[in-house]
């Protein structure tokens, strides 16, 4: 058991980390820079979360300045052995912090994909007949990337769009031969990596992101590996060309000749999230763009 001065320390130290996690979340709400961070789904709840963070931090602040002594306790959950393991213990929430507040808020770009591995193959379930002019799919997995793509083949230009990126990229791949040589445009920040050979191999990709940047994952088309490009990585650009199926490692990918490539400002949002219905929000944004 701890003497009551002891504890008192520990909660205000409690109480000045609860106080600094509030402050940080209202920062980056007031910087609107909360989507650099979690899903805008989390992040309704997360810009809730200062209020009831200011309470705990009060709560605990009050009790260890003017508890009664035989009020404090820590019983249920031991303090630290000593000042050392109690100044460990409590770095694990402040270095979190500080890295917050040294590092600017911005989206990943091209470092954390070449540490996260970027896979410009999408990762699906092989596909059955290859040659599916009706896109039918047995697999319930592949059935509305199979309902997708036949709406996609339909158009003289497949545009990806940021609110179905991913879906588009993986109908896109799951029926790449039947795409090769249509049209798309794409736009995300520019991908660099040093290939086989010394040669540079380029992608225009953006973030898949499921719930935080810590579940990130990069998803993006390859460009074809003659395509002279002298822009800095992670530069935003839109990509307009023919898509074509090109061996990468044991297989075969979709890439991408570029027609034209233009530099375009990062958007306000600059990562994508999974849609719960891909087909439905397709006919959304079609009847949007058809006003």
């Amino acid at each position: 058991m701890n003497d009551p001065r002891t504890i008192r320390v520990h909660y205000l130290l409690r109480a000045a980390i609860l106080l600094l996690f509030a402050l940080f979340i209202a920062h980056l709400v007031r910087q609107d820079a909360l989507h650099y961070y979690v899903a805008p789904r989390l992040a309704r709840w997360v810009r809730l979360c200062p209020l009831p963070l200011v309470l705990m931090s009060l709560s605990l602040a009050l009790q260890a300045l003017f508890g009664k002594r035989g009020d404090l306790c820590d019983c249920e959950h031991r303090l630290p052995a000593s000042g050392a393991a109690g100044g460990a213990l409590y770095s694990l929430f402040l270095f979190p912090l500080l890295l917050g507040l040294l590092l600017p808020d911005r989206a990943l770009g091209s470092a954390a994909a070449a540490k996260k591995g970027f896979e410009f193959a999408y990762t699906s379930p092989e596909t059955g007949s290859r040659r599916q002019a009706d896109f039918r799919a047995e697999d319930p997995y592949k059935a509305e990337f199979a309902e997708l793509a036949s709406r996609l083949h339909l158009l003289p230009v497949v545009p990806v769009q940021p609110e179905i990126f991913s879906e588009t990229i993986g109908a896109l791949n799951l029926y790449k031969e039947q795409f090769a040589g249509r049209t798309v445009q794409v736009t995300g920040f520019l991908y660099r990596e040093r290939g086989a050979g010394g040669i540079d191999m380029f992608a225009v990709s953006r973030f898949l992101v499921q719930c935080c940047t810590a579940d990130a994952t990069p998803v993006g088309i390859m460009l074809h590996p003659q395509t002279p490009i002298s822009l800095p990585a992670d530069t935003w650009i839109q990509v307009r060309g023919k898509l074509e199926v090109v061996a990468y490692g044991d297989g075969e990918i979709m890439g991408l000749v570029p027609e034209t490539i233009s530099t375009v400002p990062q958007p306000a949002t600059p990562y994508v999230y999974t849609s719960a219905d891909s087909v439905a929000a397709w006919d959304e944004l079609s009847q949007k763009a058809a006003y």
